[in-house]
């Protein structure tokens, strides 16, 4: 299927690794000018030199959105080769602490959930205000969210996580509102629990071996995800998945679709609506 996404320009916030450099890598294959987005240079080199190598088209914008100058300077380098008509928003954090896992209501401060919600929502919201008013003026344009399953379904850890998902959601559905009969549309891919590394992988064959989830990858990673993250599928997603829900919603094949949360989760959140 043609996307007809080629001669597109794209920045993906948080593309140097993870889900971020999947979707921009994905992107880049449809054939869209790509922007890699991070705050270390050398590995948003490495992704935009990847994508050059396989045929694509990748710039570099370096910054740090949780700043007003960090969100300008991305800006300007996202837009300095042409009008951007693709933003991903995409670049976040699970906690501000350095922590390893959720902080609870007893731990996370007030200033965790202030530190948070910048990272996570007015990240996003910074390069709303600056993106969004070109896109109305060319009567064309995508804005995406990533958000996740959380943000309808919270559990007692990671409250003031959770709340800046349920945020990213809110203001993608307000954005859409707002931008009604401008061409330009926007939406939300929530992915459930996601194997985003090798790194992961071995962390959870780790956690398997202790937990006596199985010996092989295909045992643990379904009694891993039974235990953690249990699905209608029974097993972790991919970026690559989360990636390929994003390029449908970039596309003009979705001018039909807007204000819309795409869920990829294996069926983890069992909601009508």
């Amino acid at each position: 299927m043609d996307l007809r996404l080629a001669g597109k320009r794209a920045l993906v916030t948080g593309s140097s690794s993870g889900l971020g450099e999947a979707i921009v890598k994905l992107l880049a294959a449809e054939g869209v000018a790509v922007v890699v987005h991070g705050r270390n240079e050398g590995r948003a080199n490495a992704v935009a030199e990847a994508i050059r190598v396989g045929g694509g088209k990748a710039e570099v914008a370096l910054g740090d959105l949780t700043t007003d100058a960090g969100a300008d300077a991305v800006a300007n380098a996202a837009q300095a080769f042409g009008p951007l008509d693709i933003l991903v928003n995409n670049a976040g954090v699970f906690n501000n602490t350095g922590a390893v896992g959720r902080l609870s209501w007893t731990q996370a401060t007030a200033t965790d959930w202030a530190q948070i919600y910048n990272s996570n929502v007015i990240s996003g919201v910074r390069m709303i205000q600056r993106l969004v008013p070109q896109m109305r003026e060319r009567h064309w344009g995508r804005v995406i969210q990533i958000g996740g399953g959380l943000s309808q379904q919270p559990q007692a850890g990671g409250p003031d996580y959770n709340a800046t998902l349920a945020a990213r959601h809110n203001l993608a559905v307000s954005l859409a509102r707002e931008l009604k009969d401008t061409g330009v549309t926007s939406n939300v891919v929530a992915p459930g629990a996601i194997l985003a590394s090798e790194a992961a992988r071995a962390q959870l064959i780790h956690m398997g071996q202790a937990h006596g989830w199985g010996e092989t990858w295909e045992e643990i990673e379904r009694n891993a995800t039974q235990a953690m993250a249990p699905n209608d599928v029974g097993r972790l997603g991919r970026p690559e998945e989360i990636a390929a829900a994003v390029a449908y919603l970039a596309s003009p094949v979705a001018d039909y679709v807007s204000g819309a949360t795409i869920r990829v989760d294996g069926g983890t959140i069992r909601s009508v609506i």
